[in-house]
């Protein structure tokens, strides 16, 4: 049975403004802010890929489950009809984004999101999909512009299907609960903290600011390793917890 749904949501406007944000921004912002350590709240090294790197960021909200594709389901003769985890999808605040952990022993073997899966989810205002197993049908998924992070690719499903739903999973080190907000592009993905998240488009703003005020001191002819120490000292680096010198 799946946990209770979170019910926490974005306002519309700071919605988009975040939407239109990388994740590197995103991510400065959210330090600046001290919505959470540093080393929390993406995933890192090999669990997966961004398969459609120029795809604009992806935003929404987390529908968690756990699949398998070592094991038939014990219900059900095929792969995508668990109307119960589609019901599931369903509860959550829109959009949503399906974070799926395999937890077989060999992860990726079989693929449950293809185009099947993303063309159901189009239709639930679902789009997208993060998983450290794999996926399929990439030039037809890609076409519906649903997005796709995943740790492999692979040719099958197999007995791939949703054994649990609604319930906290982990992706490589990264802990995903259901109805988190979840941001990504092709540098990653990454889980935006509620508490700071209405801060995150001025912030990010301030910091676009003073990053173009850098890089042209960078580029212009009056730049200097004295200057350079100099405008860092006054930069965003104090704020940071980043001591120059």
């Amino acid at each position: 049975m799946p946990a209770d749904t979170a019910t926490l949501h974005l306002p519309r406007a700071s919605f988009q403004a975040i939407q239109r944000l990388d994740t590197c921004l995103v991510s400065n912002a959210i330090e600046r802010l001290g919505g959470r350590l540093r080393n929390e709240g993406t995933i890192w090294g090999r669990a997966l890929h961004c398969q459609f790197p120029y795809l604009p960021p992806m935003l929404g909200y987390a529908a968690t489950g756990r699949v398998r594709s070592s094991a038939a389901p014990i219900r059900g003769q095929c792969y995508h009809e668990n109307m119960n985890w589609w019901r599931y999808v369903a509860s959550l605040p829109e959009p949503r984004i399906m974070v799926l952990q395999d937890f077989d022993e060999r992860p990726g073997a079989g693929a449950l999101v293809g185009e099947l899966h993303a063309a159901i989810g189009i239709a639930m205002n679902c789009i997208g999909c993060v998983t450290n197993g794999s996926v399929r049908d990439l030039q037809a998924v890609e076409a519906m512009g649903f997005y796709l992070f995943a740790g492999s690719v692979a040719v099958s499903h197999q007995y791939a299907h949703v054994a649990e739903y609604g319930i906290p999973i982990e992706i490589g080190d990264w802990t995903i609960n259901a109805g988190d907000l979840i941001h990504g592009d092709r540098h990653g993905v990454q889980t935006i903290p509620f508490s700071v998240a209405a801060g995150i488009p001025e912030m990010a703003e301030q910091i676009q600011k003073e990053e173009r005020a850098l890089t042209e001191y960078c580029r212009s002819g009056r730049f200097s390793l004295e200057g350079l120490e100099r405008k860092l000292r006054e930069g965003p680096g104090e704020r940071c917890g980043v001591r120059i010198g």
